[in-house]
């Protein structure tokens, strides 16, 4: 019987994890250039530190379970969380703001779609101790930066949840969180109908998803938080950043507490979004004290859909020898795979076969070992795309393939 991957989940050729590396690592130097650090948190949490946030209906969403002893388990369906927990229990004295990043991968029990998976990639970040607007522009310009460096031309579109809740603070917490879910679905029937016996928050927040900050003024009275998210903006200007105002981003009324971005790439159908983020407060939900945080995930399965940037492939060289000269074969492959991928024939193939087996898997160059290539102490260098060959010595050879 062939036993099948789960349902949700993916392998990786090793084209898929060349390019997969490949890209994660450039995402990798940029965060750090930007004076990011890099943190793993446990594949698994206890359940309780996303119901806490969540409430228990995301239990439905989660791969959650018991463990031996009894303990509520889930697998992580996102990091903010994780890495909060772990802040608060190794990181709450460190020198603020603290600047992390991390690469993991995340589980959620939902049906699997295009773009959607139940095992997916999280490249994120996380600017703990600061409330600033230097701290929120430096967030969003990093995400344009990632963005920017592997190619990807983004609708970059930011908000302000403190606008939106003071056009809903006359309605209910019910209410307000199934607004706040219409809002960020741009479903205008669906807010028609929820708000139909309060016409002027009805009229206010339709006309608000359209608005830009001028006409924000004008629509609603939360004037404090325009004024935190014109000095926002005013910031990311220095970084040269286009983006689009949009009071329609809700992200979730019990998560985030003021601006709030996204990210949108071309290609992706329906499911387009492929970074999101802002800021909140939730450390002191995990035994912290109260820490104005900001951050974004991005998801990366996405960007590997959308990005046309491919590894530079390093050439692969391999070692091809008679039986008589085997120590030296082993001793030239030691030397070149300081500098390049090397292999050595480990199937007893004869010196011609070696040669087509070379060709079949791709190789760019064969080394070649002869009684005559030893007595010399040189190696002869064959170029598997040309067919060229020459004699050399392994320096020269080393000099050339990683030339």
């Amino acid at each position: 019987m062939k036993l099948h991957r789960p349902r949700g989940t993916r392998d990786f050729t090793p084209a898929d994890a060349e390019k997969r590396r490949y890209i994660e690592n450039r995402m990798r130097t940029i965060a750090e250039n930007w004076g990011y650090v890099e943190i793993i948190t446990p594949t698994f949490e206890h359940t309780e530190l996303f119901t806490i946030k969540s409430g228990e209906a995301i239990v439905e969403e989660l791969y959650a379970f018991k463990d031996k002893g009894g303990r509520e388990i889930a697998l992580r369906p996102e990091l903010t969380a994780p890495v909060l927990r772990m802040y608060v229990n190794e990181m709450s004295v460190s020198p603020k703001p603290i600047r992390l990043y991390y690469f993991e991968n995340c589980f959620r029990y939902e049906r699997p779609q295009k773009g959607r998976f139940r095992e997916f990639w999280q490249f994120g970040v996380e600017l703990i101790g600061s409330d600033r607007a230097e701290a929120e522009a430096e967030t969003i310009a990093l995400a344009a930066a990632l963005m920017s460096d592997i190619g990807i031309a983004a609708d970059l579109r930011i908000g302000h949840l403190g606008v939106v809740r003071g056009l809903l603070r006359d309605l209910d917490a019910v209410e307000q969180a199934e607004a706040m879910r219409l809002m960020d679905k741009k479903d205008i029937d669906g807010i028609e109908l929820l708000l139909q016996g309060n016409s002027s928050a009805k009229e206010r927040l339709l006309a608000l998803i359209d608005a830009d900050l001028d006409e924000a003024q004008a629509i609603t009275d939360g004037a404090e938080s325009l004024e935190e998210l014109g000095q926002t903006l005013a910031v990311l200007d220095h970084y040269g950043i286009e983006y689009d105002v949009d009071f329609g981003i809700a992200r979730g009324l019990d998560y985030y507490t003021g601006m709030v971005f996204e990210m949108y790439a071309s290609g992706l159908g329906a499911q387009n979004q492929i970074c999101g983020g802002g800021t909140y407060r939730l450390a002191q939900l995990f035994g912290g004290s109260e820490t104005p945080s900001c951050g974004f995930a991005i998801g990366f399965d996405r960007v590997l859909d959308v990005c046309r940037i491919e590894p530079p492939g390093e050439p692969l060289v391999v070692v091809v020898y008679l039986p008589d000269v085997v120590s030296d074969a082993i001793r030239v492959a030691g030397r070149l795979r300081e500098d390049a991928r090397t292999v050595i024939d480990i199937s007893g193939r004869k010196f011609g076969a070696q040669l087509k087996h070379a060709d079949a898997i791709g190789a760019d160059y064969a080394v070649i070992i002869g009684k005559q290539e030893v007595e010399s102490g040189m190696v002869t260098l064959r170029d598997m795309r040309t067919g060229e060959q020459e004699m050399i010595g392994l320096e020269e050879a080393v000099a050339q393939i990683t030339g």
